[in-house]
């Protein structure tokens, strides 16, 4: 997908905060510094867009980008960082499971985790929850080019086992510094958000022949 235009929208903490144009919202989800604003600048040829951070937890909203008037990214914020507070890690939790089971525009969550390591409690438990409630997901492996080329089936294996992915499931092994999956991913969006070649063709209006 050709991306001619993309926008940081708004930073929300609550539902009446939320873009009320209808479009397509795809969430991205993931520990923090698993490189959401990496992946998010990667997609949409920017190197700043979505801002990357060194403090891990900083996004404590959920940021909304607009993509080509067609959809948006909803970053959201990363999950098991110890420092922050468990009453603001209950904050949290509420508020992005009330957005998953409620957001009626919400397509897909990309549930991101980082390729060189096994899934963490946290993420198995993230994705136990998104499966148990039949959201559509794609796991998305960050961080590729860390692994040298001859171990990296090795790693999307430990990957997938730990997350217990059968076959029909969708996984893409990404890299935000090379590009790779970036086009696999586009395709996947892309589908469940029925935006460019996936959109719906308006139908034909019948011509008048009346006198």
């Amino acid at each position: 997908m050709k991306v001619n235009q993309s926008e940081f929208i708004i930073s929300a903490v609550r539902p009446e905060q939320y873009p009320e144009d209808g479009l397509p919202e795809i969430a991205l989800a993931g520990r923090s510094n698993v490189g959401k604003s990496s992946l998010i600048n990667r997609l949409i040829s920017r190197k700043n867009l979505a801002r990357t951070s060194s403090t891990p937890g900083k996004t404590q909203q959920l940021n909304y980008y607009k993509i080509n008037q067609d959809l948006y990214f909803v970053d959201f914020p990363g999950y098991g960082y110890a420092k922050v507070s468990k009453e603001q890690r209950f904050a949290w939790g509420k508020m992005m499971e009330k957005y998953l089971l409620q957001r009626k525009e919400l397509k897909l969550v990309m549930q991101m985790v980082d390729i060189r390591h096994e899934p963490s409690k946290d993420d198995k438990l993230m994705n136990e929850w998104l499966r148990h409630h039949g959201l559509p997901l794609v796991v998305v492996a960050t961080k590729l080019d860390k692994i040298p080329k001859t171990r990296r089936p090795k790693h999307i294996k430990i990957i997938k086992e730990g997350l217990g992915l059968r076959s029909g499931d969708l996984f893409v092994a990404f890299s935000s510094e090379e590009g790779i999956g970036k086009e696999e991913l586009w395709e996947i969006i892309s589908r469940h958000a029925a935006v460019g070649k996936y959109a719906p063709e308006a139908p034909e209006l019948e011509e008048n022949n009346e006198a």
